[in-house]
């Protein structure tokens, strides 16, 4: 990354699927952010924002929230806000997990015209159909690293985990790059 490059900035997670059928339980997917210290960026998160949460100072935050799938496009997106968030802070994971019902393990196989895309303003960093992952329950996409100058560095980290969604907030921020 040359000096003259700022680095991700405002960026954007959207996140696509169909309904389930009618006679059958709704899926519901979710986007989670793990924040991550200066300390330990691979330690435990220092707070995790979901569909019930934002972030203490608002720099990551859910605008659209879906639990069936319904709707047209991208029908959840989470906001962050990386060139505002605190110097304390290393590093952001992002990932998806699916609720899980107690109809049976549904895995991102189960769904149809799923998807996720990243986008910093106009600039596409990820597009993914999870179709790689597809006996997995939730997944990791990405992550952005802090780097030395303190511009923030986007990484793709697309990464299954066969875990329950609270579970998964625990893990996934863990992970390190293969």
């Amino acid at each position: 990354m040359s000096s003259v490059n700022k680095g991700v900035g405002k960026v954007e997670v959207r996140l696509k699927w169909d309904p389930s059928p009618w006679s059958r339980p709704p899926h519901h997917l979710d986007l989670v952010a793990t924040t991550h210290s200066v300390d330990a960026p691979y330690g435990p998160p220092v707070y995790v924002v979901h569909h019930d949460s934002r972030s203490p100072d608002g720099t990551i935050n859910m605008p659209r929230h879906s639990e069936t799938g319904l709707g047209f496009g991208y029908v959840e997106v989470m906001v962050l806000e990386l060139d505002r968030l605190a110097a304390s802070f290393a590093r952001v994971a992002v990932g998806v997990a699916i609720q899980q019902n107690g109809d049976g393990p549904k895995t991102f196989g189960d769904l149809t015209n799923a998807g996720v895309l990243v986008v910093d303003g106009y600039q596409k960093l990820l597009e993914d159909d999870f179709a790689r992952l597809a006996g997995s329950t939730a997944m990791t996409v990405a992550e952005f690293i802090r780097d030395v100058s303190g511009a923030w560095e986007f990484r793709e980290m697309v990464r299954g985990f066969d875990t329950d969604p609270v579970a998964f907030t625990a893990e996934m921020g863990n992970a390190r790059p293969a």
